[in-house]
């Protein structure tokens, strides 16, 4: 259990650091300090942070089209780190896998479980709690979809589909 705390406690300091980047942004403008965000390059890193936590992770991937919008890589990203983290916190899962295809002109982000499969008390299919809810809004502000829900035969699964035009790019 301490090196699944240890995973959720980095997880939510990283996501409180850029939640007050973006905050100093708003408040000062361009002359805030920004950090670098993450992109799919720094998911292998991500994935090694939460095996440590005791979570057996499997990334699998196909080649994804160069040049991927950074705006793509970032909810790409926080998809997957924010499916992990519910993974960690809820599912009582002892594996995950991690795919991502370029799917008929979409990025597509799909992270499965072999957990309990439940939904978060809050609410529904999709629950109410914010990281469900914000994963939503990512990919419905690229114009995307998420869905998420346990799996037949157990375990829980969550889809995004951000759609791209044949470059790669946004569509």
């Amino acid at each position: 259990a301490r090196p699944a705390l240890a995973t959720i406690k980095e997880t939510s300091r990283d996501a409180l650091h850029e939640l007050r980047a973006a905050l100093d942004v708003l408040r000062r403008g361009e002359d805030a300090p920004r950090a670098p965000a993450p992109t799919l390059a720094d998911l292998e890193a991500l994935l090694d942070a939460v095996r440590a936590g005791g979570l057996d992770v499997r990334l699998d991937h196909e080649p994804l089209p160069a040049g991927l919008p950074a705006e793509v890589q970032l909810a790409a990203f926080r998809i997957v780190q924010e499916s992990l983290t519910n993974v960690s916190r809820h599912a009582r899962a002892t594996s995950a896998t991690v795919r991502l295809r370029n799917d008929r002109g979409a990025l597509t982000i799909e992270v499965e479980d072999d957990g309990t499969g439940a939904v978060p008390a809050t609410g529904g299919a999709m629950g109410d709690g914010m990281g469900l809810t914000g994963m939503r809004q990512r990919a419905e502000a690229l114009g995307g979809t998420l869905t998420a829900g346990p799996r037949a035969g157990g375990g829980f699964r969550v889809l995004a589909v951000l759609p791209l035009r044949e470059d790669g790019h946004l569509s």
